[in-house]
């Protein structure tokens, strides 16, 4: 089993990753290679901030790892929160704080078009690659469901007749930005090892 560390300490991102990875694949955590530093996320894109983990782990620990950014881009609102999707509300802010500002900011709405974006960078060697997953979909008028992490309770895939948080983890990996991303990351991953 190959190991390369997920430049993440969320538990809920690392159990996803780790679900998708299967067994080919040992995914350690920051804290599993004793990084307890908090990485900035300077970038004003995804890709950067992904870029910057990824760069961040494998100069200083000399790991192949592999780190995304992931962001909610709300059309009617030119596309935040965006990159500053987990501190919307907020440097000191929670899921519950986001989801909050969200709603209010599209409470006379009709159009509540969305996507969801993640972007991941790998790098193995000298080498860097990046992957992209995007889902679209709608953010909904209030939560639904107790699943998910995140946004999840607001927001409905086009693919589906409930939000993220409804869905068993399997479902939400089929068909999820991250799930998307990551899948383009092991087929490459899986072809070169």
């Amino acid at each position: 089993m190959k190991d390369i560390v997920f430049a993440t300490n969320n538990a809920h991102k690392l159990r996803e990753l780790r679900e998708i990875a299967g067994d080919k694949f040992n995914i350690l955590s920051l804290k599993d290679i004793n990084c307890n530093e908090e990485i900035p996320e300077t970038a004003d894109t995804l890709e950067g901030n992904a870029l910057i983990k990824a760069n961040y782990i494998k100069n200083k620990y000399g790991y192949d790892c592999f780190a995304d950014d992931t962001g909610l881009e709300i059309d009617v609102l030119g596309g935040e929160p965006g990159v500053f999707s987990a501190r919307y509300a907020g440097e000191d802010c929670n899921s519950e704080n986001n989801i909050d500002k969200v709603l209010k900011n599209l409470a006379n709405e009709e159009n509540r078009a969305a996507r969801f974006v993640t972007i991941i960078a790998l790098r193995i060697g000298d080498n860097t690659y990046t992957f992209e997953g995007e889902v679209r979909g709608e953010i909904l008028t209030e939560r639904q469901g107790k699943g998910g992490f995140g946004y999840d309770p607001i927001f409905k895939p086009i693919e589906a007749d409930c939000s993220f948080a409804e869905m068993l983890p399997e479902e939400k990996n089929n068909i999820s930005h991250r799930g998307r991303a990551v899948k383009k990351l092991f087929d490459y991953l899986r072809n070169i090892y």
